[in-house]
C-alpha cells in the first residue's frame, strides 16, 4: 500500500488536514513516548528522579528538535524534487542525507556518553538528582543513532507526501516505551536509569521494524545503492536549507534549558513541577507543531509545482483552524493545568508548582497556533534563514532575558518565569508578519517588471 499523497491537487483544507492529521496522531504518541517515563518514574519513584528525568529529557528534547530541524532541508528538497517529479533526484537527496545523518549520530554518542556528568553539571542539576540526571543523559546518549534513524525517517517520508508511516514507526515506539519504563522504572525500580533504558530500547526495535515495513512496500522514488554516497552538492543544498532550522531549534531548546537550569536553582520541587509542565506542554502544543511539520512539506510540493497561491491559502486555513483549537487547549490549561499534572506526578507541591507555571504556557498555546502556521510556511517555502533569525530573536533576544529579569523579581512565581515564552511569542509573530508583507511586495514588483 502506498501512503504518499500529492499535495497539489484537492481541497486545501481537506488535503492540508488529511496529511496533518497522522502527524498530529505521530507527536501525539510521541509526546506519550516521551512523557512515559516522567509519568512512570513520578509514581514509583522519589522527586530526585523526577527531577533527573525532567532535566535530562529535557536535554534529549533539545537534542532531538535540532536533529528535526536539520532534518528539515532533508523534507523540503525531497518534497520539491517529488513536486518536479524528478524520482531520481528525491533518492539521491535521500542517499545522502542518510551518509550525513549518521556522522551526527557517532558525534553525539560519543559527547553525550562519556561527558554526561558535565552535562548534568552544566545543567545544575539539583545535588539530589544529580545521580538520576546524568545516567539519563548517558543511557540516551548512547542510543543517539536510533533517535536520529526516526528522524530521518520521518523526514522523509513527510517530503513524499506520507505522513502515516511516521505515525506507525512512533506507535511502535511508544507501545515498548511504556512497556519498558514499567518493567525498568516499576517493577524493578531503576529509576531516571530504567525509563532511560527503556527508551532505548524501544527505539531500536522500532526503527529495526520501521525499515522492514518500508523495505516491503513500493515506493514512488528511485533508491539505488550508489546513491547512499556523500554528494557534496546535494549535502550543501540540505545543509543551506537545514542548518538555519536545526541552529534555531537549538537556541529554542537551549533558551528552555537555560529557564531550567534557572529554576533548578530555586529548589528541587520547582525543578520537577517545570519538568512536568513541560511534558504537559508537549501535548497542548500538538496541534500547532502539527501544522508547523505538515505545512512545510505541504507548501514546498505546492511551490515546486508553481501553484503558489495555493500555498498560502493554506496557511490561512492552517492559522483558523489551529486557533480554534488553541483557544480550546488555553482555555482548560488555565484553569484545570492541575488535573494535567496530576498524570504525571503524585506530590502535591510539585503538581501545584506546575500548574503555577502551566498558566503561562496557556497564554502561549493561542499565540503559538500562528506563530508555528507561518513557521511551517516560510520553511516550505527555503526562507530558513528568516525563521532561524526570528527564532534567535525570541529565544536568545527576548525569553531568556524575560525569564532572568521575571526570576529576579522580589516576589517572583513561577507563572512570572513561564511568561517570557508568550512575550517571545509575540514578538515573533510580529518579525513574521513584517516578513511576509516583504515577501508579498517584492513577489507584486517582480510580476509588474515581468508584465
Amino acid at each position: 500500500m502506498n501512503n504518499e499523497k500529492n499535495l497539489t491537487q484537492g481541497n486545501i483544507l481537506y488535503s492540508l488536514l488529511g496529511f496533518a492529521l497522522p502527524v498530529l496522531l505521530a507527536l501525539f504518541l510521541q509526546s506519550l513516548y516521551g512523557g512515559a517515563d516522567l509519568l512512570i518514574v513520578g509514581h514509583f519513584s522519589d522527586t530526585a528522579d523526577v527531577s533527573g528525568v525532567a532535566t535530562g529529557s529535557m536535554l534529549m528534547q533539545t537534542i532531538t528538535m535540532v536533529i528535526t530541524g536539520l532534518s528539515v532541508g532533508i523534507t523540503v528538497l525531497v518534497a520539491r524534487k517529488t513536486g518536479e517529479g524528478k524520482n531520481s533526484d528525491a533518492g539521491r537527496t535521500i542517499g545522502s542525507g542518510i551518509c550525513l545523518f549518521g556522522v551526527f549520530a557517532v558525534i553525539l554518542t560519543i559527547v553525550l556518553g562519556f561527558f554526561s556528568d558535565i552535562a548534568a553539571q552544566i545543567l545544575h542539576a539539583p545535588p539530589e538528582a544529580f545521580s538520576s540526571t546524568s545516567s539519563y543523559i548517558k543511557v540516551c546518549g548512547l542510543g543517539c543513532i536510533f533517535i536520529i534513524a526516526y528522524n530521518l525517517l520521518g523526514a522523509v517520508f513527510r517530503g513524499l507526501g506520507d505522513s502515516r508511516t511516521p505515525l506507525i514507526t512512533v506507535c511502535i515506539a511508544c507501545f515498548l516505551n511504556i512497556a519498558g519504563d514499567l518493567i525498568f522504572a516499576g517493577l524493578l525500580n531503576l529509576g531516571a536509569f530504567g525509563a532511560a533504558l527503556a527508551t532505548v530500547i524501544s527505539q531500536g526495535v522500532s526503527v529495526f521494524i520501521s525499515l522492514v515495513i518500508i523495505s516491503r512496500r513500493p515506493l514512488s522514488f528511485e533508491m539505488k545503492k550508489e546513491y547512499v554516497r556523500f554528494d557534496s552538492e546535494i549535502i550543501r543544498s540540505e545543509l543551506k536549507l537545514g542548518i538555519p532550522i536545526g541552529l534555531q531549534e537549538m537556541l529554542v531548546g537551549m533558551s528552555f534549558l537555560l529557564i531550567q537550569t534557572i529554576i533548578n536553582s530555586i529548589n528541587v520541587t520547582a525543578s520537577a513541577g517545570v519538568g512536568v509542565a513541560e511534558k504537559v506542554c508537549g501535548f497542548i502544543m500538538l496541534v500547532p507543531s502539527s501544522y508547523m511539520q505538515s505545512m512545510a512539506a505541504f507548501v514546498a510540493q505546492n511551490k515546486g509545482a508553481g501553484k503558489h497561491d495555493r500555498a498560502v491559502r493554506a496557511l490561512l486555513c492552517g492559522i483558523g483552524t489551529s486557533l480554534i483549537v488553541g483557544v480550546i487547549m488555553a482555555s482548560f490549561t488555565f484553569f484545570h493545568g492541575d488535573i494535567l499534572a496530576h498524570i504525571f506526578s503524585k506530590d502535591t507541591q510539585v503538581i501545584q508548582a506546575a500548574h503555577e507555571y502551566l498558566k503561562a504556557y496557556a497564554i502561549d498555546t493561542i499565540s503559538t497556533s500562528i506563530l508555528f502556521c507561518m513557521i511551517g510556511y516560510f520553511n516550505g517555502c527555503g526562507n530558513t534563514v528568516f525563521v532561524m533569525l526570528q527564532g534567535i530573536v525570541g529565544a536568545i533576544g527576548v525569553r531568556v532575558p524575560a525569564a532572568f529579569v521575571f526570576s529576579r523579581l522580589r516576589h517572583t512565581t513561577l507563572f512570572l518565569i513561564g511568561l517570557s515564552t508568550p512575550v517571545a511569542t509575540v514578538v515573533q509573530i510580529t518579525m513574521c508578519v513584517i516578513f511576509y508583507m516583504y515577501m508579498k511586495k517584492k513577489t507584486s514588483l517582480q510580476s509588474v517588471k515581468i508584465n
